[in-house]
């Protein structure tokens, strides 16, 4: 949580229960009908109590993350909190009243167990209060943040629709492409035929992207496998390709054309540096509550994290607008000959 909004819970709380304080003594003095002895002693402590109590209150929403829970469950946690503290609050103020000696006459005949109950009805109100404007504070930010995120996301979208062709499918890998299928016409017509078919169904997916948030894995897979085909054309036995792919993970949703940037990027910064070419391997499965997806190649960095375009901090841009911080994006390298890049997508439990 940021030092401003950290101030601004603060500042409320402070106000708040000095609010709670004013708004007693003011009725104290204008409505009351006799002296109640230790009248001012009584409130200040259970202002401080209620201070001290809403706090650790508001520590326990956060640690359980209620505030993050869908609204028809956070209404049940809303009087499931009001309810525990307000025990909790009724309970040390009346301790505490009796220990300084300094509760209401009238409650002194009570048992320690009745003036509980008593001062827990009466407060119940008040934490019921505080909870409804803090959950409510939240669920304003939350929502406002929410629409933030998707504008910001849609002005991505623009900006790719613009750029998917240039980035993604850039004009040397259509070049390269269009002189593979040339070479196969004589040769190979059958080849070249699906070659044109392939290269036709990239630049689809490719001028579709921006009006798309996600697709499903499959449909991703289907074109990753088509630019590979297109590139082993090039390459020939200079390019190794392996999937290692749990089919359970076919209906899962991924941004389109990611997993084809990052093979992209593996062909591009890795196997066209190498003489002797080398292995792209695509591999997507589950861990822990994420579908893991990894683009392995031959190759070395050598400074290329960043790439040359856009690609790379495109998919840490959109892996963030679409799942969070839950989503993560990294590229390194492994071992002396081989470079990975691991997405992790959050995967939403039904």
């Amino acid at each position: 949580m940021s030092k401003n909004r950290l101030s601004y819970y603060w500042l409320c709380q402070f106000v708040g229960w000095s609010a709670f304080i004013l708004v007693y003594i003011f009725f104290y003095i204008t409505l009351r009908t006799r002296e109640t002895p230790n009248f001012y002693n009584v409130l200040v402590a259970e202002a401080v109590i209620g201070f001290l109590v809403t706090h650790v209150m508001r520590f326990f929403i956060l640690k359980y993350k209620f505030v993050e829970r869908p609204i028809n469950e956070q209404v049940f946690y809303i009087f499931f909190v009001s309810i525990l503290f307000s025990l909790i609050y009724a309970t040390i103020g009346a301790t505490v009243e009796q220990v300084l000696e300094i509760e209401p006459p009238r409650q002194q005949s009570l048992t320690l167990f009745n003036k509980i109950m008593r001062a827990s009805m009466g407060c119940f109100s008040f934490i019921l209060i505080w909870n409804l404007i803090y959950f409510a504070y939240h669920y304003i930010v939350k929502t406002r943040q929410n629409q933030f995120d998707k504008i910001r996301l849609e002005t991505l979208v623009k900006e790719l629709e613009l750029k998917t062709i240039k980035s993604h499918i850039n004009p040397h890998f259509i070049f390269n492409a269009l002189n593979s299928i040339r070479a196969l016409i004589d040769e190979n017509p059958n080849r070249a035929r699906n070659a044109i078919t392939e290269l036709s169904n990239i630049l689809r997916s490719s001028m579709q992207a921006e009006k798309l948030e996600t697709v499903p894995f499959e449909k991703e897979l289907s074109i990753v496998k088509d630019y590979l085909a297109l590139e082993y054309i090039r390459f020939e036995d200079r390019l190794k390709i392996e999937y290692q792919i749990d089919e359970d993970t076919l209906d899962q949703p991924v941004p389109p054309m990611m997993l084809q940037t990052l093979v992209e990027n593996a062909i591009k910064h890795g196997i066209g540096r190498q003489i002797s070419g080398g292995l792209v391997k695509v591999i997507s499965d589950f861990r822990d509550n994420f579908h893991e997806l990894v683009v392995q190649n031959t190759g070395y960095l050598n400074g290329h994290i960043n790439g040359d375009g856009f690609g790379l901090p495109s998919t840490k841009n959109r892996l963030q607008l679409l799942f969070g911080e839950k989503a993560n994006f990294e590229i390194k390298q492994v071992n002396p000959d081989l470079v990975e890049a691991r997405i992790l997508i959050p995967v939403e439990i039904k």
